[in-house]
């Protein structure tokens, strides 16, 4: 596959999910490997529902990092941007679930948190003709957190700048990888400026904005498109291109919570690739693009896993015409 139009940038890795549910680290006895880390998951998710995609990222030159490679390439992503480390692992990460499946990170096993490969990403080997011929480049937050994987993102919102391709940027902070959190706030702040949309859970915008109200949000930054605020089962507030509304949130029966908001983020791109931005201006077509979002979200959270749960399209426009939300 060449050109494609969206590219992910960040960590692909391995979340070793808890089998037995409700149990602290210690009291668990066995894990199950399933492929993950956000950006990642939103590229999978953006091909399985028929929009191209690419993933940059680092693995180790391993058997973790193998694997993750090959199933980017049997899912259908464009692997160019990938680059492999000699000496340092694939990052694992361990993560708990309670009973009702929410999921709680619990460490890195072995290692420090800087002791991975996706975080060794160099700035000056990204391949600059992905971004030529792209529309959209997703970006998640946890390469901040580390000198030289921040670089790679510097380096490709400069690239992104330079050829016209549009910024999302979905926050999913996670403390575990930050040597110093409070560092973490001003760190990602100061990309607001460069994005174009900005997609952050409840918690996160109350941490960053002391308010989950994305009208307030929009008005703040001044310079974004659009501002999407999740809350999980509770539904998605939004506002995009001055139109602000709620999409309230499916029942579904919940099995893993894993990769929700990735797929939410490629619901919500590969809606903006299929109608254009510009039509966002119209309030019905921003609430069905967030709709459509909400139904990727609810639909990966039925099944194990972030990647093995997404839906494609034909399933998303089945769930929507059987779930007449309000």
């Amino acid at each position: 596959m060449s050109n494609p139009r969206v590219l992910c940038l960040g960590e692909i890795l391995f979340d070793l999910l808890a089998d037995q549910l409700g149990r602290s680290l210690s009291e668990v006895e066995s894990w199950t490997p399933y492929p993950g880390g956000a950006p990642a998951n939103v590229a999978c998710a953006l091909v399985k529902l028929g929009t191209s995609s690419g993933f940059i990222g680092c693995v180790g030159k391993d058997e973790p990092g193998d694997k993750l490679v090959q199933l980017l390439q049997e899912v259908g992503v464009d692997s160019t941007g990938v680059q492999r480390h000699l000496t340092v692992p694939t990052r694992q990460v361990y993560v708990v679930r309670s009973a009702e499946g929410d999921r709680t990170f619990a460490g890195f096993g072995n290692y420090d948190t800087a002791e991975f490969a996706d975080i060794r990403l160099q700035a000056n080997q990204l391949p600059v003709q992905l971004f030529e011929a792209a529309d959209f480049l997703v970006l998640g937050t946890l390469e901040l957190a580390y000198p030289d994987s921040a670089k790679s993102v510097f380096r490709a919102l400069d690239l992104a700048e330079q050829y016209d391709v549009k910024i999302v940027l979905d926050v999913n902070w996670r403390p575990v990888f930050w040597s110093n959190p409070d560092t973490a706030r001003q760190t990602i702040q100061n990309l607001f400026k460069r994005i174009d949309f900005l997609k952050l859970s409840d918690e996160e915008a109350e941490w960053l904005f002391n308010t989950t109200d994305p009208g307030a949000i929009t008005y703040r930054l001044d310079s974004v498109e659009g501002v999407l605020v999740t809350a999980g089962e509770k539904g998605c507030a939004y506002c995009l291109s001055e139109n602000e509304g709620k999409v309230s949130g499916f029942s579904v029966e919940v099995v893993d919570t894993t990769g929700a908001g990735d797929s939410f983020v490629a619901g919500f791109v590969h809606q903006l690739c299929q109608s254009g931005i510009h039509n966002l201006a119209d309030p019905e077509t921003a609430k069905r693009v967030v709709k459509y979002a909400s139904a990727a979200g609810a639909l990966t959270t039925m099944k194990p896993g972030a990647i093995a749960a997404q839906p494609n399209a034909t399933e998303v426009e089945a769930f929507l015409a059987s779930h007449q939300n309000p």
